[in-house]
């Protein structure tokens, strides 16, 4: 099978990639705004030049497509910040531009395109949230991932969009806020307080490794899969808990207000969508998948994957 993954030098496309990598008879490649990293799969070089979908010509993607010949296409290319500029091009116009190479390219390949729990906006009461559930999203972000499922379940392909919650595990970036809060705690002094906004509201987190196993059942599931399928834990918590969970990981048996100060500027979206549980039943259903990775466990692996080489004392 060969598997064609973009976005491959992102937080869960570098996941995603090692994990298709291990599946047998595959031959992936991957490409990213960036030159990937890792080891080549298969008797062929297994990147390609960089591609970014923002910015890609259709016609050139789909001659490279055709290069590449993918049974299966994986897109975890996103924007989780910037300009309004950037976030419509990656999460908007990318998918819509690789929906329209593949169609001219590869028309029978699958393609697991990679959205967003933001796409749904503010959850009914406190109840899981399920993939029947209103797309109401909040903020530029969460519009613009809506945009890329709704040109990726309206292109006519063999599709279906992973609505990912909020991953949180080794190698999250310093844009998302455990990334962040791990980094600053590791630069913070034994008596030094991280500065946080409102941590009380709850998310449901999903560890990258566990996105990634969905991502492999999804591409190697019998035809034909619903067009979204949410992946999460099924479980709402306090963001609290992740600073709580760094600073155990971390050795630091203290009160959590000892070390982490919420008196900081909050996120507006935090306050707007104060819970938000994923239903995944579906995702149980169709790929017979369940999440794996405890909370405690993706914490523990955040905070040991970004240890300085001469570890301080908590």
């Amino acid at each position: 099978m060969r598997i064609l993954v973009l976005g491959a030098t992102g937080f869960l496309g570098r996941h995603t990639a090692s994990r298709l990598r291990a599946l047998p008879g595959a031959h992936v490649r991957v490409a990213g705004r960036a030159p990937a990293a890792g080891p080549p799969s298969g008797p062929a070089r297994a990147e390609l030049p960089p591609v970014d979908l923002a910015a890609a010509d259709p016609g050139r993607l789909a001659a490279l497509l055709r290069e590449a010949a993918p049974d299966v296409v994986v897109n975890c290319a996103g924007a989780v910040g910037g300009s309004a500029v950037t976030l419509t091009a990656v999460n908007a116009r990318g998918p819509a531009v690789l929906c329209e190479a593949l169609s001219t390219a590869a028309p029978d390949a699958r393609l697991v395109h990679l959205g967003s729990a933001a796409e749904y906006g503010p959850a009914e009461a406190r109840l899981p949230v399920g993939e029947g559930a209103p797309a109401r999203p909040l903020g530029l972000y969460g519009a613009s991932k809506l945009a890329g499922t709704l040109a990726v379940t309206g292109s006519g392909l063999d599709a279906v969009v992973l609505r990912v919650f909020n991953p949180v595990g080794p190698g999250a970036p310093a844009a998302s806020l455990p990334g962040r809060l791990a980094a600053e705690l590791r630069r913070a002094g034994p008596d030094d307080r991280v500065r946080t906004g409102d941590l009380s509201a709850h998310r449901d987190f999903v560890d990258p490794r566990d996105v990634a196993e969905a991502v492999a059942l999804a591409v190697t599931a019998p035809r034909p899969l619903p067009a979204v399928l949410n992946i999460g834990s099924g479980t709402a918590r306090p963001v609290r808990d992740v600073a709580e969970g760094l600073l155990r990981a971390a050795g630091f048996t203290g009160p959590v207000g000892d070390r982490v100060a919420e008196d900081g500027d909050g996120s507006p979206r935090s306050a707007a969508v104060p819970w938000q549980q994923a239903d995944i039943t579906a995702a149980g259903r169709t790929l017979d998948w369940v999440p794996r990775h405890s909370f405690t466990e993706s914490l523990t692996d955040l905070w040991a994957a970004t240890a300085p080489a001469t570890e301080p004392v908590p």
